[in-house]
């Protein structure tokens, strides 16, 4: 598989326009340190999906400072932090997520507008539209939500996919924000010319705490 060199990751500060009002965003946002605490071994590519011939992804992806890095390949998922200067990455991984925001590992996404994973598996050819790469972005990435009654947020500059992000939208324009998940299959072309569909199931635990992302697949995904 071809490896994308390292990316430097930088902080960036960038202004919101905010209104000010005190206590306007407490407690809308679940933190980190509100997660209750317990064994992570639940997490990861963790088995059978909803639906027949899938499969299940279970990742804690409620930190703001990290990458959950998944490798299909070897069904392997890594939590690496994200700091400044020069950010590791396993050797082998072909998504990440941070929060809901996805990224690939010089792969493409197509928003396929399938409702079902079966409906990508009875697929007979790679389907045509608009397979998307990753961009470079300075303010999608957020990092540290902190100041925001301040009026501003940091990001971390990196990669990501605009089209594997829309999986879930995140209405701030109103408090509390408006979530809402996308149900149609994304189907990922990654580096080695392999194909996996996913569909985001839920952001939440069973608890409701959200960034707790439940993504069914299957993979590897024959045409």
């Amino acid at each position: 598989m071809k490896l994308r060199k390292l990316c430097r990751l930088f902080l960036l500060v960038a202004l919101l326009p905010l209104a000010s009002c005190n206590g306007l965003f407490e407690g809308i946002y679940d933190s980190p340190d509100d997660m209750p605490d317990g064994d992570d071994s639940g997490f990861g590519f963790v088995g059978e999906g909803s639906a027949p011939a899938t499969s299940r992804i279970y990742i804690d992806a409620t930190s703001y400072t990290s990458w959950i890095y998944l490798d299909f390949h070897n069904r392997k998922a890594t939590a690496l932090e994200i700091e400044e200067g020069e950010e590791a990455e396993p050797l082998e991984w072909d998504l990440a997520i941070h929060r809901y925001d996805a990224k690939t590992h010089s792969g493409l996404v197509l928003a396929s507008g399938l409702k079902e994973l079966s409906e990508a598996a009875a697929l007979t050819s790679r389907p045509g539209g608009a397979w998307t790469a990753d961009v470079w972005t300075t303010d999608k990435i957020s990092i540290d939500m902190s100041h925001m009654m301040e009026g501003y947020i940091i990001y971390a500059e990196s990669f990501y996919n605009p089209v594997l992000s829309g999986w879930l939208n995140v209405d701030t324009s109103e408090m509390p924000p408006i979530y809402t998940l996308d149900p149609q299959v994304y189907i990922v072309e990654f580096a080695d010319g392999t194909h996996a569909a996913l569909r985001l199931m839920d952001f939440m635990d069973k608890a409701g705490v959200k960034g707790y992302m439940t993504i069914d697949y299957i993979y590897p995904l024959a045409f």
